[in-house]
Formats: C-alpha cells, structure tokens, sequence
C-alpha cells in the first residue's frame, strides 16, 4: 500500500513498519528513477517536448475561456519538426515533458467502490509529467512509484478520480499493470460540507498532539464508511487488517464526529496493558509537576480510579488536579449544590468534624477501602441516613465537589496522597487537615440565610 500526502513522522506514529524491499521511499530520492522513465517515454513517442513560455500557455487558457472549451493544451510543440525542437535546444529554450493525449476516444476504469468511471479524452489535452527545473509532477510521480513498487491497490478520495485518468494514461504508455482502484467518499464535517480548518484540527499530526493514540485513529477513520456488518465499533488493527474488505465500503460521504473519536479514544486508553497505562498516566503527572518520585503506589491507585473517566492522555493531569483539590466554598454557592445544602448539610457536616476530630475517621481511611465501607455504613446509620442523602453530602463536605469519580475510592486516595509523599508541594493539594479547617469556617447560617433569598427572588414573577 502507498499513503500519498502523508508525513513520514506523522505516518511512522500510525503503526505501519519502516523499509521494505523497493526503497527509497521519499520522491526526493528517487528522482534519477522518474528522469529514466521520462526518458523513455520520450523514446516511445508518448511525450514530447514543450518549449512554451508561461505568457503563451496564460493566452492558451484564456482563449479557451472565451471559447468555452475546456483549458487545454493547444500548443505547437506536439507536432513540431526536428529542425525546430533542435533550434530551441541549442537556444537553452527551457523546456518541459508533455504527455501525448489521444485526441479521440475515452477511457475507462472499474472502480471498486463506484464501478465504472469514463473520461473522453478529448476533454483532457496534453498534459506536463517533468518541469522545465527537472521536477516531476505529482501524477508521474505516484505512478512510477506505484508500479515499481508493485502497489496492488490504490485507496484514496474522490476528489483523486480526475487524477486517475493521467495516470492510467502513463501507466498504459510505460505497459505496466494498472492497479485496482478505489476512491472513497470525503470525510464531511457535521454540517455536511467539506471538512476544513474552521471545523478544528485537520492533521493526523494535530491528534497526536492533543493525545490521541495512533491506534484510536485507525479504528475511527476505519468506520467512516466503513463496517463490518456487526454493531461492533472497537477493533485493534489487527482486527481491521482481517476483517477490512472494499466491498463493504459506502459511497456516501461520512460525517466526522469529534465526540466519537474522543469516546473511541477512551476505549483503546483503557483497553492498554495495565502497567502501559499506569506509566503513561504517571509520567505525565510527574512531567505535569504533579507527582514525585515514590514507590507508594499513589500513581497505581489514582490511575485505576481516574481511568473511566479519561478519553485522552492530556485529561489525565487535570483528572488528578482536579481530584487534589477543593472547591468547597465554590461549590457551596453553586444553584447546583443548594439542594444538598438545604438537606440539612451543616448537620451531616458537624457529626463528620467530629469523627474527624476524634481520630475515627482517620483511622478508617488509613484501613483503606475496607476501613471506609465499615466506617461509613456504621456513620449512616448514626444519622439515619442512606443511598444518596449520605454519599451526596460526604461527597461535597470530603473532595468540595458535586461529581466525580467513585467517593471512597477518592477519599481513601486524598488521605493517602497526604501521607506517601507522592504528591509534589506545588500540585495545588489540599489535604484532609486543611480540608476540615476549611469546612469548620463554613457560616451555614448565613449560606443557607443567601440561598434562601435568591430563591426568593427568583419566585417573584417579572413585571410586566
């Protein structure tokens, strides 16, 4: 297979191996390869040389435009005499290589995906395979590569089909075998008009950067018009590589979903071995300034517990940031927070000080997980509290936040990043210690006395 318009370190990043048998594999070192198949087309008769200005092929498209006739070639140089090739040859004329385009007929092709597709030739005209500098085009390029590498298939978007019919005339001219084609459908954005910049990042490059794994983006670019008959949506690469037939691939344009990438990312994060996934998460939280050098454990446990909730890699630093810190009295004055607050909190907040004060907690969450159940199902049953009017105040008075990842499971991992020495001093952390003198300065009175009010307020019915 061969990916046109692909950067070799973006292409390296998406899994295929480097080398192979049919090197170099840069257009820019095979140039002495493109000259010596010019050469011989020019030997064939099938290309010739054309000594004409820019200023002439400008006045050629121009008189076709007021013509209305298609812009082609209409130069002299196709059937121009050796005596005045030679003239301009010894002038140093520049020149460049043209392809001889049969004036009459059509051709044809069978795509794989839109069956057959026909071109009558006389819409085409003559056109440039080397520059007058020695470069080859991009046409002559691809199909000298292809064929001396011995491509079977050439798999690439529909806006590529007028660039086939140059390169079935180049590859029917050199007698070599024409590949199968197969062009699929461009990738639309939720709109429905060509993906671009304005609807976000366009490069494979840009997905690498924002933590996208190669092996997400296969999966993902793979379902774009494509499926395996099944509700299946998560395949690894080798899955593709098995199950993949063109048959199956749709001609309609499919629409990019953004959302759906970063959810299949999510996928294939928390489908990596777990020690791949614990070390991508700890390297960036200890690059992150996070996290320290420790054999605690910490990253082990905070990875286990953030996971479902990290679709990219970068989330993984504001997933523990978040988790490290506490927004209490943020969080207190939410709208979202008053139904929790009126549920008589301060009551809930007092018997947890307590506990706290008195070494029970504390000593519960040092048990770990197993020290928390005991300790919560004995401290609900204190209050006459259970289900959600216990876990959704300990929750807000503990991590100072109305959602998040499983509360005991955080609970125990904040009392522990207070004790390992894992977390770094500029992380932003607020232990347990500060957590309880922040909470002991809460004035419930008073927030329960300004929730009240704006309640009031947004009862009273707006004047006409």
């Amino acid at each position: 297979m061969m990916v046109h318009d692909t950067g070799a370190h973006t292409f390296t990043w998406l899994g295929p191996d480097v080398g192979g048998e049919f090197g170099p594999y840069r257009q820019s070192e095979r140039n002495s390869l493109y000259k010596q198949y010019a050469e011989k087309l020019m030997e064939s008769g099938a290309v010739y040389r054309c000594f004409c200005s820019n200023e002439e092929l400008e006045q050629m498209k121009e008189t076709a435009k007021q013509m209305q006739l298609p812009p082609v070639y209409m130069g002299k140089w196709a059937t121009a005499s050796d005596a005045e090739i030679q003239h301009e040859l010894e002038k140093g004329t520049p020149y460049t290589y043209r392809f001889r385009v049969p004036k009459e007929g059509s051709l044809k092709i069978n795509d794989l995906i839109r069956g057959e597709v026909s071109w009558n030739l006389d819409t085409l005209g003559d056109f440039v395979i080397m520059r007058s500098n020695g470069q080859p085009v991009y046409n002559f390029c691809v199909t000298v590569d292809d064929a001396t590498m011995h491509i079977s298939h050439v798999i690439r978007a529909e806006e590529h089909l007028p660039n086939t019919l140059r390169q079935a005339l180049i590859y029917k001219a050199l007698g070599f075998p024409m590949p199968s084609f197969a062009h699929v459908s461009l990738i639309l954005a939720p709109d429905r008009s060509k993906l671009s910049k304005r609807h976000g990042a366009t490069s494979v490059g840009q997905y690498k950067e924002m933590g996208y794994l190669p092996q997400a983006m296969v999966n993902y670019l793979a379902l774009l018009g494509w499926g395996d008959g099944t509700e299946n949506e998560f395949f690894t690469t080798d899955d593709l590589v098995e199950k993949f037939t063109i048959n199956r691939v749709n001609k309609s344009g499919a629409v990019f979903d953004a959302v759906k990438l970063k959810w299949m990312n999510g996928q294939h994060l928390r489908a990596l071995p777990s020690d791949v996934l614990i070390k991508s998460f700890e390297d960036r939280w200890k690059d992150a300034g996070i996290l320290q050098d420790s054999e605690s454990g910490f990253a082990k446990e905070a990875a286990e517990l953030l996971k479902d909730g990290i679709d990219l890699i970068t989330d993984a630093d504001a997933a523990l940031s978040n988790l490290l810190s506490y927004p209490l009295h943020a969080t207190l004055s939410s709208d979202e927070a008053e139904p929790v607050v009126q549920d008589k909190l301060s009551e809930v907040a007092s018997a947890l000080i307590s506990a706290y004060d008195s070494g029970e907690l504390y000593e519960a969450l040092a048990e770990g997980r197993d020290g928390w159940q005991k300790w919560v199902k004995n401290f609900g049953k204190s209050l006459k509290r259970k289900g959600k009017s216990l876990f959704m105040p300990l929750r807000v008075l503990l991590t100072g936040k109305l959602h998040g990842p499983d509360m005991g499971g955080s609970v125990v991992l904040i009392h522990k990043a207070g004790t390992c020495g894992a977390v770094a001093q500029q992380s932003g952390f607020v232990n347990l210690d500060e957590r309880f003198r922040t909470l002991k300065e809460v004035d419930w009175e008073s927030l329960l006395k300004v929730q009240e009010e704006s309640s009031a307020e947004s009862a009273v019915p707006a004047s006409p």
